[in-house]
Parts: structure tokens; sequence; C-alpha cells
């Protein structure tokens, strides 16, 4: 690429970028990140000269995004909730669906315990997108945050300081940290869930870069909601709410796999996204 002003290089990198089967619309967020700049800012020095340095790191970064790498990790971050997350290949990238599941979650909230303080359990916590959000939007609460991956963890205790959330970190495999030493009001996760056939046919930003970890769910996707659903009854309390993330036609056996474990003495729903696609169940008492 030889020297271009900036609606230039913009150009050139939103053909390069559809060129190779890309979204050219991506150029934009790269150069924006590269430059330090807002969309308005980048608009009205649009016939300005890149300079050297930042065109090699544009380049860069858009050959980078074209062999397949996620720009949320180009840019080492991804907003949530109207917040900035950061983000590396050790966390799943935030997503808009989770999101539904954190909205839900505090109406229903609401709804259960009122002006109540709560104590809300995250599992799999991953950059803390979740619990970080519940911590910020409800200062009445209590959070703890779980996930086995030693560097996912880190990655969200940035985030929670950054942010300035109080959350409290803990390192484990699902519920088991808290097995007979605490119970909670609220539990809320989003787990692997893909079934682990399915996961070698996800899109290559995907499945390349995100992982596998956060990913994969088993032989049917299923396997951590067995496993929560038969821990739950020792750590939540007398009146809880549950609510967990799921894919596309899991809404039926979660819901079972939680009565089963409550004896029936549980209520659930299954919720759909914006998509109209199963996303949400929840379960309370």
């Amino acid at each position: 690429m030889s020297e271009f002003r900036l609606f230039e290089a913009l150009n050139w990198a939103s053909s390069f970028l559809q060129e190779k089967g890309r979204e050219p619309k991506a150029a934009e967020y790269l150069l924006l990140h590269v430059l330090g700049m807002s969309r308005s800012q980048l608009y009205a020095s649009f016939r300005e000269p890149l300079d050297t340095s930042c065109q090699q790191q544009f380049e860069k970064a858009v050959k980078e995004h074209a062999e397949g790498m996620p720009i949320q990790y180009i840019i080492g971050s991804e907003e949530f909730y109207g917040r900035p997350f950061k983000v590396t290949e050790d966390v799943l990238i935030p997503r808009p669906e989770t999101e539904e599941l954190v909205l839900e979650l505090l109406k229903r909230r609401q709804a259960l315990f009122g002006q109540e303080l709560v104590s809300y359990c995250d599992i799999g916590t991953g950059s803390g997108a979740i619990a970080i959000t519940l911590a910020l939007e409800d200062r009445r609460s209590v959070v703890k945050a779980v996930d086995i991956s030693p560097n996912a963890l880190q990655v969200a205790k940035g985030n929670a300081c950054d942010l300035g959330a109080h959350v409290q970190f803990e390192e484990g495999d699902l519920l088991s940290p808290f097995i007979g030493k605490e119970r909670f009001d609220i539990i809320v996760s989003n787990p692997p869930y893909i079934p682990s056939v399915t996961v070698d046919q996800l899109d290559p930003l995907v499945k390349d870069h995100e992982p596998r970890l956060a990913l994969d769910g088993g032989v049917d996707g299923l396997n951590p909601y067995r496993k929560m659903a038969d821990l739950l009854p020792y750590v939540v309390k007398e009146q809880f709410l549950i609510g967990f993330e799921i894919g596309e036609g899991q809404g039926e056996a979660v819901s079972h796999f939680l009565k089963e474990a409550f004896h029936e003495t549980i209520d659930t729903c299954i919720k759909n996204d914006m998509n109209g696609r199963e996303r949400l169940v929840f379960g309370w008492r």
C-alpha cells in the first residue's frame, strides 16, 4: 500500500476485505482504532495523509482480520451493556444475546426480590462482562464470579478494576468452589453450549481464535447444564433465581434438568432472543 490519504486508505481496506470475504465495514473500525479517532473526527480529516507508522499498523490490522482474526481481538475490546470490556483470545467475545440475559435477569430480580440486597454468582465468567455489569447495574448486590481459566480471570479482574466494579473472583470448575461454603440468591451463567462436533464447523473467526473451553459443551452441548443442575440445590438459598444462556433447541432439556434437580419445586420458562431463537432459560422459587 503506497502512501494514502485517509479516505484512500479506507477505500483500499474496504475493497481488500470484501475480496477476502470479510465485512467491508470492518475497515472503518480498524482505522478508527489505529488513529484513536471518533467517527466524526475521521470524516472531518478524510483528506489528510495517513502517516507511515499508522499506515503500517492499519495495513497489518486489516490483513490480520482478512486472515481470520476477529476485530475485537485486534482492537482489544468489545462493548457490552454500553461499557468497553478488554478481550484477549483467552476469553469469549461478549455478544448482544448475553446483554439480553443480563437485562431479563435484572427485571426478574426486581420482581422476585424487590428492594432486598441480593447475592449473585456468575459461573464461567470469561471477560467478566456479566458479573461486572450486574455489580454496576445493581449496586445493592454482592457479586462473585468463577472461571476455570486463570488467564480468563486475569482479563476479568482487569475489566473490573478499569470499570470500578466490586466483584470477587474465584478460580474453579463451575460451582465446585462454593459447595458446602456459600449459597446465593441468584445464579447466572453463559456456559459452553455448542456440541463438540459443531465447534469445528463454526466460522474460522470463532473456531480458530475464541477459546474452545468457552465454546465446547460436550457431545450434545448440554454437559455444563447437567453438571450445574446437579450442584445447584447446594448453592442456592430457599428463595432463588437462576438464569442461563442456551443454544437453540436446548430450552426443554435445560428446563428438565432444573426441574429434576429441584424435584419439581421450581418454576421455569424459556425465552427467545431478539432474532426469535431460543436463548434464555430461567428457573425460580
